[in-house]
Parts: structure tokens; C-alpha cells; sequence
């Protein structure tokens, strides 16, 4: 999917390659990421996107393709551009005999102009643990210390690979308002996850990524926009009763997808096709089980251009 980037793009991305062997794990992928935005990166495991973002953050050597970060080439100017941005990663080792704000100062000493530890734990919500040592912090705890030492050197673009896996509801929330925050401060963000629902929240804009490839690239509205639904219907119906075919012919139906268990229905007018529906399963002797009805969202989009959940 070709781009046009913007002078003010704070990362271009075009033609990047990476092979490894006969296999190619990205394969002419092109974007551009904007100022002060939260721009997610989607896909299935084994989709390319660690990869790219590695590449990005000057780890892996592109074998085709340009990078321009904050201005500069990934290939001339990689140390430069690393002192510019900051990376939390999916698992950061800390060192146990250090101290929370012990780490933070270690991390800021690689840097010529560190931020402050008091300031830091103050952005992630860990004033009252600066004295704590790792092993004896939460998981979320521990991801908000990552968090802090990826913002040690004040960058202007933050990489958060898959920052809240692992992590329960309420730990999930509070990085949300952390890295809402930061945008409000005007970083940009570049965020993984395997959570639809977390880039449905954060993300301004969103590129899917499948076999090394980018299939699709939007604001999350923008690509639920694409299912061309304003609803869909789940249920359990038998499919030898009631085949695809047959419930592609039901009013309103934009497309039909089979799942493991249940039969999810793309439609423009829901009451008409759950009407429909219920009438062609009585009319075979089914039974409709386990039916529910929602708006479309993003792992709707996903499926459909993928054909599998984000977590295969």
C-alpha cells in the first residue's frame, strides 16, 4: 500500500525489505507517522511488524527500502536518531539489587540530558515505590517503570511493544491515561498490541500488517468503515440446516463470516436480517442459539481482512 508522506512526517517509511533466508518478513511496506499521534501497528503473530518497528528503532538493518526519522536517514544517522526516541519493550530487565530510582538514574546516565527521577515517577504513578525494588513491584508497576526509563531521555517519538499483556483491567487503564497523556504533551506514540480494543481507544490512525505486507491503513473509523455494516449479528445456528449461502440472501446482509462456533452477520439493517433470520431458521427446523447483536469494531475489520484473530 503506496503512501504519500509529508514534510513533517516524523518517520517515512518506503520500500522497506527484510529477509532472512528465502523468507521475506517484510516485504515493500510504506508509511509515514505524523506529529504528536498515537499510530498503531496490527497484525497476527509472525505479520512482520516487530520486525519493522526494529528496523525503525535502528536494531535490524533494512536489506531494501528507506527510513527517515525526525529528518534523518535509520542508516547514516542511527545513533542520532536513537538519542531522539525512546522504546519500551514487551519484557525489560532490570537489575534486582538496584532501587526504582536507582534504575531510573542508571538509564539517565547514557543520556547527556536526562529527565529527572521525581518528575519521572510522577508521569507513571510510581512516587510512593521510588525506594522498591523491581521484583517487588506489580506487573503493571513493573510496565510503568519500563515506561519511565523509555521516556528517561525526553524523546519525541515512544515505542510501546505490546506494553499491557499480561496486565489486569484496572493496570491496563491506568497506561491508557498514562500514554494519553503523553500525546496531550505532544509525543508521538507508535504502539503494538494484540488488544482491539486498546487500539480502538489510543490509536489517531491504525495500519494492519499480514505477511509481511500493509493491507490496510486508516483511522480506526475509518476501517470499521470498510465492513460496510452499521451492525453485526452473532449466533449459533447448524450450518446443515442452514448453509452460507442461505444466509447470505437475507435482507440487509452485507457479508457473512463462519466462525469455530458462531455465524457473525454483516448487516444495514439489523431488526430486517434478525427477522429474516429467525423466520429462514424455523422454517428448516433450527434452533438459533446464543444470538447477539453489536456494532462493528476493529477485530470485526480485522477478521475480514486477515481471515484470522489477531492472537493466531
Amino acid at each position: 500500500m503506496q503512501t504519500t508522506a509529508l514534510a513533517t512526517d516524523v518517520v517515512q517509511v518506503q520500500g522497506l525489505v527484510k529477509r532472512y533466508g528465502q523468507f521475506m518478513a517484510v516485504n515493500g511496506v510504506d508509511f509515514s507517522i505524523r506529529p504528536g499521534e498515537i499510530f498503531g501497528l496490527l497484525g497476527p503473530n509472525g505479520a512482520g511488524k516487530t520486525t519493522t518497528l526494529e528496523m525503525i528503532e535502528g536494531v535490524r538493518t533494512p536489506d531494501g527500502g528507506t527510513i527517515a526519522v525526525l529528518g534523518m536517514d535509520i542508516r547514516r544517522q542511527r545513533r542520532a536518531i536513537q538519542a531522539r526516541i525512546g522504546v519500551q519493550l514487551q519484557a525489560t530487565a532490570l537489575f534486582p539489587e538496584l532501587r526504582v530510582g536507582e534504575t531510573i538514574t542508571l538509564f539517565g546516565s547514557f543520556y547527556a540530558n536526562a529527565r529527572g527521577v521525581d518528575d519521572l515517577l510522577r508521569e507513571v504513578n510510581l512516587s510512593e515505590k521510588r525506594n522498591a525494588f523491581p521484583q517487588d513491584l506489580s506487573g503493571g508497576q513493573r510496565q510503568r517503570l519500563a515506561l519511565a526509563l523509555a521516556l528517561v531521555n525526553d524523546p519525541a517519538i515512544v515505542f510501546l511493544d505490546e506494553p499491557t499483556t499480561g496486565l489486569d483491567p484496572q493496570s491496563r487503564h491506568q497506561l491508557w491515561d498514562t500514554v494519553l497523556a503523553l500525546r496531550e504533551r505532544g509525543k508521538t506514540i507508535v504502539l503494538t498490541t494484540h488488544f482491539m480494543d486498546e487500539a480502538q481507544t489510543l490509536c489517531d490512525r491504525i495500519a494492519i500488517m499480514d505477511h509481511g505486507q500493509i493491507i490496510a491503513q486508516d483511522t480506526p473509523a475509518g476501517l470499521i468503515g470498510l465492513l460496510g455494516a452499521s451492525a453485526a449479528v452473532a449466533c449459533v445456528v447448524d450450518p446443515a440446516l442452514v448453509p452460507t449461502s442461505a444466509l447470505r440472501t437475507l435482507p440487509a446482509v452485507t457479508e457473512v463470516r463462519d466462525g469455530l462456533d458462531d455465524r457473525l452477520l454483516f448487516t444495514d439493517d439489523a431488526e430486517q436480517t434478525l427477522v429474516a433470520l429467525l423466520q429462514l431458521a424455523a422454517s428448516q427446523g433450527a434452533k438459533v442459539e446464543r444470538l447477539q447483536i453489536h456494532a462493528p469494531t476493529l477485530e470485526d475489520v480485522f477478521l475480514k481482512l486477515t481471515g484470522r484473530a489477531l492472537r493466531e
